[in-house]
């Protein structure tokens, strides 16, 4: 921030190398950097230069003191925050009603948010604005079960709009996607806190500022972990290993 100057728009080039792990920005220039807005550009000396860089995360980290424990943290890279998660703590045999966050590592597909509560997320992954007619059927044996749906549905569903902010920012994971099985869990999102800090029904909850701070270092190929009390190895299973037919 020290020996700062604001000069007259040159032809400074701002190049931008693109990474497999996300975006690093830098300015070219031999004695400074510079960074041009507008009729303007603010000129950095190399005792003041920065380099912003923002990395696209391989996993995303849950883990609690214990398996029945509600609270626990949620490790971003070199960042630690706090997280809520199911009432029943973490269940490896995860059913419908249970209160318990599933074992196991899921990909993040997804992004609601309520546009007219928050601004829309800055993440790599995919965003849609929810709609008053949003819902996600729980109803084990339905034939949507486990999928968003359109309003009003005539089997059990959970609306997606709330009047709290549990659901104003909200990240749909793979859990019991593809394949799908009945009865084995449904609507187990990353979404907001309440006021309370209360143990939630099976999701991993995160406070707002918290929230935005981990969707921005989210991609696609970005995979949530919730591990199991006294665990240090991968709680996925193991990749299969593809052998070439003779």
């Amino acid at each position: 921030r020290r020996a700062t100057k604001i000069v007259p728009a040159a032809f400074h080039v701002m190049r931008r190398h693109r990474r497999r792990s996300g975006f690093f920005w830098s300015w070219s220039s031999c004695h400074a950097r510079t960074c041009c807005y507008g009729r303007f550009c603010l000129l950095l000396t190399r005792s003041a230069r920065q380099v912003a860089v923002r990395k696209i995360v391989t996993d995303i980290h849950v883990r609690a003191i214990s398996m029945r424990a509600t609270k626990g943290l949620m490790t971003v890279g070199a960042m630690q925050f706090p997280c809520v998660i199911g009432r029943s703590g973490r269940s490896h045999l995860k059913r419908e009603g249970d209160g318990a966050t599933p074992v196991g590592r899921w990909r993040l597909l997804r992004i609601l948010y309520r546009h007219d509560r928050t601004l829309s997320p800055r993440s790599r992954l995919p965003l849609r604005a929810m709609a008053a007619y949003d819902g996600w059927c729980d109803q084990a044996g339905d034939r949507n079960y486990n999928r968003q749906v359109r309003l009003p549905y005539p089997a059990s569903h959970e609306e997606l709009c709330r009047p709290d902010r549990l659901y104003d920012a909200v990240v749909i994971l793979s859990h019991n996607q593809r394949p799908r099985s009945q009865g084995r869990g449904s609507a187990v999102f990353i979404n907001l806190t309440s006021h309370e800090n209360n143990p939630t029904a099976g999701c991993v909850s995160l406070s707002p500022r918290d929230m935005a701070t981990v969707l921005g270092f989210c991609g696609r190929s970005t995979r949530l972990v919730v591990w199991p009390a006294g665990f240090q190895k991968s709680p996925s299973p193991p990749a299969r290993r593809w052998r070439r037919k003779r």
